[in-house]
């Protein structure tokens, strides 16, 4: 049995690709696990990038940051496992957390040759992307997580065989102050950068034609911006809803909270899209909007069907089918009571996966594998 150090916490050493100021969905995943793991003494290894040095100073997390230049892509994950493996020997870690499977051969090598222990994370995308990196990630691990039973599914497609398995969703900051403010119309909104083409934002567009139909007044706010925004908007235009739809683009935190207060309901109906990637891992921004009590929209497929409970905290469509999803946005607008039960009832599910619970079942996964035979 490998134990840790006498006279201390275990040290943990995590391996990330993704960590913040850079923004997305894992990024924030990790740093609000990380902020919470209080057993144990954490050194992050994360790529460098801009305002990186005055965010880490910010925060109470110990980060060593890799300099590898965006230009070279996916060849900055060099760096990051070569100076992985330098790390773990100054640091002499007890247990290791490989953020993203990019790291998974460091991972695999400071396991085989110093004997630390390892847990590995799965998201969705990656592994569509790279099966076989995230197989051998897998295999290489002690323990691995998925964020939801879909990713679940895909990780066991890809033919990996974890030796153990957790489905553990993500966690989701609660608001200091979740009270909706009054809006002028009845407002639907969605949150997303405009990068992806399967976040359903086209599809969106072609509902709203219809459910404007029955509610004339619908607003439609729109938060994030990416390189599809120029074509969204001359779809929006081309459907006759351009008049009715804010394009906000990129906004502050608090400026997302106080729409997320002012919204009658939040609407994202991914899909799964063609090729390798897989969609929606989980989407925690389903939750964030459950935890202002905010009824959810959402496709019927992907890591959707965990973040949101069918008939409980939103409904659940056929993300490509626009009627479906005007039919369920139309619903939720005029059925105020039906809104108010699920919006309750998702508050209540956030709650139940807010970040202080989360982190303490992924800190008991690590702390088993600690105390572990080898």
């Amino acid at each position: 049995m490998r134990r840790h150090r006498r006279g201390g916490r275990p040290r943990l050493l995590v391996l990330s690709p993704d960590f913040p100021p850079a923004p997305g969905g894992i990024q924030a995943l990790i740093h609000g696990l990380l902020s919470r793991l209080d057993a144990f003494q954490t050194r992050v290894l994360a790529l460098d990038g801009p305002g990186s040095r005055e965010f880490d100073a910010r925060g109470d997390l110990d980060v060593r940051r890799v300099r590898a230049p965006a230009r070279i892509g996916a060849a900055r994950n060099v760096p990051l496992n070569a100076i992985g493996l330098a790390e773990a020997r100054s640091f002499a870690p007890d247990i290791m957390l490989g953020a993203h499977i990019v790291a998974a051969p460091a991972c695999a090598l400071i396991r085989r040759v110093q004997g630390v222990p390892s847990l590995q994370y799965f998201y969705a995308n990656e592994i569509g992307h790279r099966p076989r990196l995230a197989a051998f990630a897998a295999g290489n691990a002690d323990a691995c997580i998925a964020i939801s039973s879909y990713t679940a599914q895909l990780l066991v497609q890809a033919g990996a065989r974890p030796r153990d398995l957790r489905v553990i969703p993500p966690g989701v900051e609660l608001p200091g102050d979740a009270s909706p403010l009054p809006a002028e119309h009845p407002t639907v909104l969605t949150v997303a950068r405009l990068k992806d083409r399967y976040k359903g934002h086209d599809v969106l567009i072609r509902a709203l034609a219809v459910v404007r139909e029955r509610v004339p007044d619908v607003r439609w706010v729109v938060i994030g911006d990416g390189p599809l925004r120029p074509e969204l908007e001359e779809l929006a235009r081309a459907h006759g809803v351009a008049e009715i739809t804010q394009f906000l683009g990129a906004v502050s935190d608090g400026e997302r909270d106080q729409w997320l207060r002012r919204a009658t309901l939040f609407a994202m109906p991914s899909r799964l899209p063609e090729g390798s990637l897989a969609g929606e891992g989980f989407g925690i921004v389903f939750l964030e909007a459950a935890a202002y009590g905010k009824p959810v929209v959402a496709g019927n497929v992907g890591g959707a069907v965990d973040a949101v409970r069918d008939g409980e905290s939103g409904i659940l469509v056929d993300p490509g089918d626009p009627a479906a999803v005007a039919s369920a946005i139309t619903e939720l607008l005029l059925n105020g009571p039906l809104a108010a039960r699920l919006g309750r009832t998702g508050m209540e599910h956030a709650r139940s996966l807010s970040w202080p619970a989360v982190a303490a079942r992924v800190q008991d996964v690590l702390l088993e594998l600690l105390q572990a035979p080898r």
